[in-house]
């Protein structure tokens, strides 16, 4: 069964039929990860509750925690309003990044000036 097509007609794809998925912790709203989605991705996610994902290095689909024992229980999902970024609020449970992290941005922050 494919995505649901009223869904497929609001998605906005780049030129490999990727849309971008930022991932949100649901209860304290901490972003945890940046990943990408193709229409199947998007309705094994809808379908199933678990974050699935398309990746481009291993050019595959990759249920988030499978392999690591650190999943994603999908809360909510929703299309921003131009229908190019998909935002997943979930339970993470565990890490979320490959490299051992609570998130992917926790690689260090970038400096800004101050706001004034």
């Amino acid at each position: 069964m494919p995505l649901d097509p009223a869904i497929a007609a609001r998605l906005k794809r780049d030129p490999d039929g990727l849309v971008p998925a930022v991932v949100q912790q649901h209860d304290t709203g901490e972003v945890l990860m940046l990943a990408w989605m193709d229409d199947e991705a998007l309705h094994r996610t809808l379908t199933t509750g678990r974050a699935t994902y398309w990746s481009r290095s291993r050019r595959k689909y990759w249920v988030k925690g499978e392999t690591s024992g650190n999943p994603q229980w999908v809360r909510s999902a929703a299309l921003d309003c131009d229908g190019d970024t998909i935002l997943l609020r979930v339970d993470q449970v565990g890490v979320a990044c490959h490299t051992g992290d609570r998130t992917c941005f926790d690689a260090g922050s970038l400096a800004v000036p101050a706001a004034g």
